[in-house]
């Protein structure tokens, strides 16, 4: 029987709600004893180190119990997302809403597959982006700009990008 996450997001879905926060997002890299499992989380004004360790604490001891992660020989890594955090689910999307953003898509739009401009709406499964809203003209011009939808359904990766 393979491997699969499903068991371990459930318990991490499961102490980050008991303990008020979001999960982000989860990843396991490595195999054997070089294993890390990385859990993101996140929680409305941001999370801090306190928050990082007792959800490591809670979630590794029932981890542990439940032999989520058969074998049981990993390095368990909880953090936030950080600023330029990965956009996966159509919540993420929703939640920001007015930020800028750059994506990838799986197939061309336009012509292009690389985009980044100010994400003005999410709604229907589809993504609405003003590509003047970037760092550079130059970049603005090379994408096209104005006003691109795009299907979530065709959105290979994106993230936040962070404005100072």
């Amino acid at each position: 029987m393979a491997f699969t996450l499903d068991k371990v997001r459930e318990i991490a879905e499961r102490v980050a709600q008991s303990s008020g926060l979001i999960l982000w997002d989860l990843e396991l890299k490595g195999s054997g004893a070089q294993r890390t499992l990385r859990i993101f989380i996140d929680k409305l004004g941001g999370i801090g180190h306190e928050d990082c360790a007792a959800f490591s604490r809670e979630a590794a001891t029932i981890f542990d119990v439940e032999d989520a992660v058969p074998g049981g020989q990993y390095v368990l890594e909880v953090s936030s997302p950080g600023m330029d955090r990965k956009l996966l689910k159509p919540e993420h999307f929703t939640q920001f809403t007015g930020s800028l953003v750059k994506f990838s898509t799986r197939e061309p739009v336009n012509g292009n597959r690389s985009f980044e401009g100010r994400l003005t709406a999410f709604g229907d499964g589809q993504l609405t982006v003003d590509l003047d809203e970037v760092g550079s003209k130059k970049k603005a011009k090379a994408q096209g700009g104005g006003t691109l939808v795009v299907a979530l359904s065709n959105v290979e990766k994106a993230s936040v990008v962070p404005e100072f």
